[in-house]
């Protein structure tokens, strides 16, 4: 559904729609014992989608991790996910490039499969 202004919103995360696709907001948790996506969280008032990356943040390692494991996430090829804001810092916006509206509800549907899994 759209919010009319910034795009599909699911219950908590907001999906922008972007000319190229949909971006969302990741908050990226570096050097961490495993990759993988924890859930939602927020940050600064905003819901944002948890992310565990193993790479350092130097050099642009994490963002590297994080662009391949979003892609892994959501199986679409790894070139279409870009971190296009945020490279230095925690909270990052990544797009993903695509049909806005059929990415929308792939990450809908992985959002839901979090859930039932209590993350």
């Amino acid at each position: 559904m759209s919010d009319g202004v910034s795009g599909i919103r699911t219950p908590e995360l907001k999906i922008r729609q972007t000319e190229r696709g949909i971006a969302i907001a990741i908050r990226v948790t570096p050097s961490a014992a495993r990759d993988a996506i924890d859930g939602l969280g927020e940050f600064g008032g905003d819901p944002v989608l948890k992310a565990r990356v193993r790479a350092v943040p130097e050099d642009g390692k994490a963002n590297v991790a994080l662009e391949a494991l979003v892609a892994d996430w959501l199986h679409v090829p790894r070139s279409t996910v870009t971190v296009i804001q945020g490279a230095k810092s925690r909270i990052k916006i990544v797009s993903i490039d695509g049909n806005a509206i059929g990415l929308s509800a792939l990450v809908a549907a992985r959002l839901a499969k979090l859930r039932s899994a209590g993350l």
